[in-house]
């Protein structure tokens, strides 16, 4: 099936020239687009899953031969979560050839951390199907770049530290609210406001809603530390 122009260059972006397009199609159709003849991406994103945890598995084990199995689970959950498969999709600027119903489209769905999180595991699939398990493994270590070096030692996050503090202070756990968003769709900036039920709180920007809850929370513990 012959690809648009704007499908050809995503493809160039992921780095895989594909033999069957129908497959990347069938990974960018969203399931308020499918029909009969138009089948949508959610059995792919289903295998999709699979092939990125078996990539991540492996790409984890070779970086840290010593690492035990508490220490590996916790960076793999780090890398194969949605809210990583979206940042991924962001950078491949997957949104702009994502194809969806009207009403999704009118919703904000090119945007929609969700939906691009399964379609980045649906667009795997396809080129797990088309060129193997090593074009798969290939592309994926390059979209996802440095992150499996720079993975945590231990993934603990942010958000996780300061719930964590803030119960044992005998507070509620902290509260994150989005304050402002700007950027074009395909680059957005996410301000979020993180704060404690002492009223403490802090704001910090990210290109996701994730990393700047992940910021807010950060700078929020580092300050209650430190008094």
């Amino acid at each position: 099936m012959k690809l648009s122009a704007e499908q050809k260059a995503f493809a160039r972006r992921l780095g895989h020239d594909f033999a069957r397009g129908e497959l990347l199609q069938r990974a960018l159709t969203h399931a308020s687009m499918s029909s009969p003849t138009r089948p949508d991406n959610q059995r792919l994103e289903f295998l999709g899953d699979r092939v990125l945890g078996l990539v991540m598995a492996e790409a984890l084990l070779q970086a840290d031969p010593q690492a035990s199995e508490g220490q590996l689970a916790p960076r793999f959950n780090a890398l194969v979560r949605k809210e990583t498969c979206a940042e991924v999709a962001g950078e491949l600027r997957l949104g702009e050839v994502l194809r969806l119903g009207r009403s999704e489209m009118m919703s904000g769905g090119r945007r929609k951390q969700a939906l691009l999180g399964d379609a980045m595991e649906a667009v795997i699939a396809a080129v797990y199907l088309d060129g193997g398990f090593a074009r798969a493994q290939a592309m994926i270590l390059a979209a996802w770049g440095d992150r499996v070096g720079a993975v945590d030692a231990d993934a603990r996050d942010a958000k996780t530290s300061l719930q964590e503090w803030a119960q044992a202070q005998g507070q509620k756990p902290p509260a994150y609210r989005e304050v402002a968003r700007s950027g074009p769709d395909h680059a957005p900036v996410f301000t979020i406001e993180a704060q404690l039920e002492s009223g403490e709180s802090v704001r910090a920007e990210a290109p996701s809603k994730r990393r700047a809850e992940q910021a807010a929370a950060a700078q929020l513990l580092d300050r209650v530390r430190r008094q």
